[in-house]
């Protein structure tokens, strides 16, 4: 037994030293101490020897245990230590290197002009509403006083949905008005900023998908005084101070009177270009005096309340703010556009 313990102590020592790796560590350990290891199968041959011998053999395999343990652990320091020297080696990293530029991106300009326009609303008062795309004609046409044979409601104008023409995508955000009217308690001051579909042909100035912000005021003593001023202001906070503005009479079913706003436009200065199609102004909204018939269907009597309304398109106001001069761009998603904003 002494001899077969001299070999298992001079074979495990050296197998030890020829380790590589922490698994390899461990198969050893298992072989040579383990239940089933080399050590202890020369330890079952205890029961043959005498029983003065039996205690000098059990010291002999107690001190080879040890040093097995010991080798390994020893071993075991010096494989950690190598391992974590290749990983700074490997996984070093060159301070002196330059940089990654990481690309942030920003707001869509008409986005930017979106905000600016709720910040001066919300200054003066008005709450931000917002309603659904897909509308009921009763909505976006009878309520509002359009009657079945105005040119807006005919096929060739808007996207519907069934063959009665009773579901449709908004046209305007004007239904957002009869919204607020019958949930809304009074006085009402509000702007409805959203997405409206018509089918024009996509030119400079026209999309068939295109943002609007409709804007109304319910309340008592309203009239169109209060309307111009209010837009006005709108309209030099966002182009600066003396934009130069002019109103025109116009009609629209649900506000009379009604009006256009234009403002000069931006790329001529008022002399006429393909931008503003040579007139020298932008038509920016319309606007006009919430029409009794409107307030009587929402349950308001129009003797006692009054009230404004308008509608905008955010498209013509980011041209505007941007100076760009073809809409067409707002939407095409050209990087080289985008990224000058």
């Amino acid at each position: 037994m002494k001899e077969q313990m001299q070999g298992l102590r001079e074979s495990s020592v050296k197998a030890i030293l020829a380790c590589q790796s922490i698994e390899e560590l461990e198969a050893l350990r298992v072989k040579y101490l383990g239940k089933k290891g080399e050590l202890t199968a020369i330890l079952k041959q205890m029961g043959k020897l005498s029983a003065e011998e039996r205690p000098v053999m059990g010291q002999l395999a107690n001190q080879l245990r040890a040093e097995v343990e010991g080798a390994l652990e020893k071993r075991k320091e010096e494989l950690g230590r190598e391992m974590m020297e290749k990983k700074l080696v490997d996984e070093a990293i060159d301070v002196t290197l330059p940089g990654v530029k990481q690309t942030v991106g920003h707001k869509h300009p008409m986005y930017n002009v979106l905000d600016q326009i709720k910040d001066i609303f919300i200054g003066m008062g008005f709450d931000i509403v917002d309603g659904p795309e897909v509308e009921l004609a009763e909505y976006n046409f009878t309520k509002l006083n359009i009657e079945e044979s105005h040119p807006s409601r005919d096929w060739t104008d808007t996207f519907y949905f069934t063959e009665d023409a009773k579901i449709l995508l908004r046209t305007q955000t004007s239904p957002m008005q009869i919204h607020a009217m019958e949930s809304r308690e009074l006085p009402i001051r509000i702007i409805a900023p959203g997405r409206v579909y018509r089918k024009d042909e996509v030119d400079a100035t026209h999309s068939p998908m295109f943002h609007q912000i409709e804007g109304m005021v319910i309340d008592k003593g309203i009239t169109m005084a209060d309307l111009k001023a209010t837009l006005n202001l709108v309209v030099e906070k966002i182009y600066g101070e003396g934009t130069v503005t002019r109103f025109r009479p116009h009609h629209f079913p649900f506000t009379e009177p009604s009006c256009e706003m234009d403002i000069q436009c931006h790329k001529c200065g008022g002399k006429g270009c393909p931008t503003c199609k040579g007139e020298g102004w932008i038509e920016v909204l319309g606007a006009g005096m919430v029409h009794p018939k409107v307030l009587s269907g929402c349950g308001i009597d129009p003797d006692e309340y009054s009230g404004w309304a308008f509608g905008m398109g955010l498209e013509r106001l980011a041209m505007g703010e941007y100076k760009i001069s073809d809409l067409r761009l707002i939407f095409e998603n050209d990087v080289r556009f985008l990224e000058q904003f």
